[in-house]
């Protein structure tokens, strides 16, 4: 089960920040958090916060100029 979080519409250095905020807040149960977003430069910085908090990425297409990126709780 993952959480979702919609930053479509925001620009840096908001995604990044919210989805830091959304990781932080994650339950112990909860290990993947699915994040929507419409600006490239997120792309960049959402992977790489979310490394240093030790979530991995995955980004795909979600439509035109929209992007779902997938981060997942590393195990140990």
């Amino acid at each position: 089960m993952s959480k979702p979080l919609d930053v479509r519409g925001e620009i840096c250095p908001y995604p990044m920040m919210q989805t830091a905020q959304a990781l932080k807040a994650l339950a112990p149960s909860e290990h993947v958090l699915e994040v929507l977003t419409d600006h490239p430069p997120a792309l960049d910085t959402i992977p790489a916060q979310a490394e240093r908090l030790g979530f991995s990425a995955r980004i795909e297409e979600a439509g035109a100029s929209e992007w779902r990126l997938t981060l997942t709780r590393n195990d140990g």
